[in-house]
């Protein structure tokens, strides 16, 4: 198990996490995490330990609930995913879904702690990439125009990641 320490760029939140899956692999171009998050048209998500989140600075922490509109939905809905930010700063911080109450994904850039160089990256989501955004694969990545049905876990088993 690995502690992770984040905070936004105000610092107005700081937060921890445990996490067994530390290696930041998953680039994710949907238009909500590119339009929430930015970087360099995507977001990079981890997995932690729901129970084990701490958080200072609650009183700044804003949750944002995106409308989602596949092309194969007749209409748009409203995400289960909570998406956490710094109501003085904008900053991304975690993102939290009911439907796995186990777990928190923290959003790479919020993290403060170093964290573990990834073997390879998973490109998710390549279908909503606009065509400004660059996708900078290496020879092992692996690309999805939604997701994969590898997990995170299940990622880090493969590339013996995981960590306590």
């Amino acid at each position: 198990m690995m502690k992770l320490e984040g905070s936004c760029h105000c610092r107005g939140v700081r937060f921890s996490v445990e996490t067994h899956h530390p290696s930041p692999f998953m680039r994710c171009y949907c238009s909500v995490c590119r339009k929430t998050q930015g970087g360099g048209g995507f977001a990079i998500n981890l997995s932690g330990d729901a129970r084990s989140l701490k958080v200072r600075g609650r009183q700044h922490v804003k949750v944002y609930r995106a409308r989602i509109q596949n092309p194969e939905d007749a209409k748009a809905h409203q995400s289960k995913g909570q998406r956490h930010f710094c109501g003085r700063c904008g900053s991304a911080l975690w993102l939290y879904d009911p439907r796995w109450p186990e777990l928190i994904h923290p959003f790479a850039s919020a993290i403060d702690t170093p964290l573990p160089e990834a073997p390879e990256l998973v490109h998710i989501m390549l279908e909503f990439k606009p065509d400004w955004v660059p996708v900078h694969a290496g020879k092992k990545d692996k690309k999805f125009q939604r997701y994969p049905k590898e997990s995170i876990a299940e990622w880090h088993q493969r590339h013996d990641a995981e960590v306590g």
